[in-house]
């Protein structure tokens, strides 16, 4: 029967062994967690990059070319393809990978996908540290797509899959904290070696190999998830990992046969997920999951983490300046992740989303009213000290509000609404929507910026305005609800509960 067991609120209430938090899913979670550190370090390095001289010089020399023209305009003086091709071709190999990891994901493990992941991103860190050519850092990046691909699928459902219902939230927002971590990081790191020539960005690229390097070796030690292992076959180390995550006065064998009896009805379903997730029941979950990741690059957070010291060094912060700013807007960022892992399991999820929506539409609207002012439409104008100041405070309105909602909660959602059977499926197509909004971004965003100048953030607010009103609409609360019994919260949808 489709759907498998049937339960009552009640017994999900009374849903024991999802109430402990050990030390030993906290450690774990930790591992699989820093897989975002080097997500968040790739983000962060190849914004900090693209404004050192050095690096610009050897690959990148009109552009420096440009900044010399004073009458050329600030909009416009990072409008490259190669350059943004730079940034934005790990994206498009991460949109591939994500598909692919989706069934390697199912045969090999989540940990397994950690572990490959993790060893394609460190080969890909390596091209970049020595590249030669503008080709040689291209192909460097691709690797590391491919690399983000795996781990960016895995680590969500990992931290979903071990951690108690009423834990989930908190400990899911580990992924989104280490890839703030790893922006942070990545610029002290920009900041630190900009003075080193040519030996500074390829040390600021080559260290993106450590964290990856310590993800990688940390998760050959964790257990795979008990979700994972039943799938696959492996009953008694499906209970060993439960054991180690729940402790062993927990009770294991109840929650060991609700996986069981779940993964049966998977089976008896017989059916490809891929496939499976296109059915009418799926309906819901495959909307929120194609909408929620896309969504997410709309609010254009991933333009102001890729260009932000860009953005500061058009609007009048020089090169170093602009550094600082890139680390100013990291430090917001990690801090304010905080908040959302605090706040997540207890407010819930939905009231993150609206009040971060409206916080993220009027900052949107004052940037581009203040930068029409400062710049003008032509650009041509250097902004005033205050007004560059301003543009950091706004900027760093929207990042603290997409830190504590959009950020970690594109990667939480999706993980818990989908049931087991369509699971890596449908967060292999939630990774491949991100991407490819991403790539599609990052490859046109300088070039719109250059023709739209400051209307480019009345475009965003617009998308925050009708992606606010998407989540009041269709998106229902999930918060301490375990994975098993989420189909009950579908029902009670006044939307959904008409396709399950």
């Amino acid at each position: 029967m489709a759907g498998g067991i049937v339960v009552n609120h009640g017994n999900a209430n009374n849903y024991a062994h999802g109430s402990k938090l050990t030390s030993s899913v906290v450690i774990i979670c930790i591992v699989a967690g820093s897989a975002g550190l080097i997500f968040g370090y790739d983000v962060g390095v190849s914004g900090g990059v693209t404004t050192m001289g050095p690096f610009l010089e050897k690959f990148f020399p009109f552009v420096l070319q440009r900044m010399a023209d004073e009458k050329q305009s600030q909009y416009c003086l990072f409008d490259s393809q190669s350059l943004t091709a730079f940034t934005s071709s790990l994206y498009i190999a991460g949109l591939v990978s994500s598909l692919i990891a989706g069934r390697v994901t199912t045969t090999a493990g989540r940990k397994g996908s950690l572990i490959m992941g993790g060893f394609i991103f460190m080969i890909g860190t390596a091209l970049n540290a020595f590249a030669l050519n503008i080709w040689m850092l291209i192909i460097g990046r691709l690797l590391l797509g491919f690399g983000v691909g795996f781990t960016n699928q895995a680590a969500p459902l990992y931290l979903s899959e071990m951690a108690p219902p009423k834990w989930r939230g908190t400990l899911s927002t580990g992924f989104q904290f280490f890839l703030t971590l790893g922006v942070i990081v990545s610029s002290f790191i920009n900041f630190a070696v900009a003075r080193l020539g040519d030996y500074g960005w390829r040390i600021a690229l080559g260290a993106g190999g450590i964290p990856a390097f310590m993800m990688t070796i940390g998760a050959i030690f964790i257990p795979d998830t008990p979700s994972s292992l039943i799938q696959r076959g492996k009953v008694k180390e499906a209970y060993r990992s439960l054991q180690t995550v729940r402790g062993i006065d927990s009770d294991t064998e109840s929650e060991l046969n609700e996986l069981i009896a779940h993964n049966e009805a998977k089976k008896a379903a017989d059916q490809d997920p891929y496939k499976l997730i296109m059915q009418r029941r799926y309906r819901p979950h495959l909307v929120l999951t194609i909408a929620i990741p896309s969504f997410q690059q709309l609010t254009g957070i991933n333009v102001i983490a890729f260009y932000g010291p860009v953005l500061f060094r058009s609007v009048g912060f020089g090169s170093d300046g602009a550094l600082i700013g890139g680390i100013i807007l990291g430090a917001v960022n990690i801090l304010s992740t905080l908040v959302s892992t605090y706040a997540v399991d207890r407010v819930g999820r939905r009231i993150l989303f609206l009040q971060a929506g409206g916080q993220i539409f009027l900052s949107q609207i004052a940037l581009a009213l203040l930068l029409a002012i400062e710049i003008g439409a032509d650009g041509n104008t250097t902004s005033s000290r205050n007004a560059a100041i301003l543009v950091m405070v706004l900027t760093c309105s929207i990042t603290a509000a997409f830190a504590w909602s959009w950020g970690p909660l594109t990667w939480l959602i999706p993980s818990e609404i989908l049931p087991m059977e369509i699971r890596p499926a449908g967060q292999g197509i939630c990774i491949a929507c991100n991407f490819i909004v991403t790539f599609i971004l990052s490859q046109t965003f300088l070039t719109v910026l250059c023709h739209f100048k400051y209307a480019v953030f009345l475009f965003y607010a617009t998308w925050v305005m009708i992606m606010t009103i998407f989540v009041a609409v269709f998106v229902p609360e999930t918060k301490g609800i375990p994975l098993e019994y989420m189909d009950q919260v579908w029902l009670k949808h006044w939307f959904w509960r008409r396709y399950v």
